[in-house]
């Protein structure tokens, strides 16, 4: 159990809550603006170049869609992890996420010293 001044207060846990449900808003948004540009019947195009450039840009707006529906995850888990009281509390070592790392950001499940292990021991597995 943390102690109480590790905890996030009322007034930060409301803050991060309202800042995570904007985001979602947003983003839910934006995708179906993406998905229904996406969809529109394109007309043929003439130019083998034009081609080229209209599956260019349709490749990279899938990959942004595709990091915007991870990001929508992470959102909707840390949402639920709010609910159970589980919000700010790493899931790796249970220590508190301090408030000015969720601020930076909000969907963090890891404190900052586990998440830079993490990220060292994969950056490892990399290299072999």
């Amino acid at each position: 159990m943390l102690p109480e001044d590790e905890y996030l207060s009322n007034e930060e846990l409301t803050n991060l809550q309202g800042g995570l449900e904007e985001q979602l808003k947003s983003l839910m948004s934006q995708s179906r603006e993406a998905v229904s540009r996406l969809t529109e019947v394109r007309e043929t195009d003439a130019d083998p170049l034009d081609l080229a450039v209209t599956e260019s840009n349709r490749d990279f707006s899938l990959r942004l869609a595709d990091r915007e529906r991870r990001l929508v995850a992470k959102i909707r888990r840390s949402l639920d992890r709010m609910q159970n009281g589980e919000y700010g509390t790493c899931e790796s070592c249970g220590a508190a996420i301090t408030y000015g790392r969720l601020v930076a950001r909000p969907v963090a499940s890891q404190c900052i010293d586990c998440k830079t292990e993490a990220e060292q021991m994969e950056g490892r597995k990399r290299l072999f």
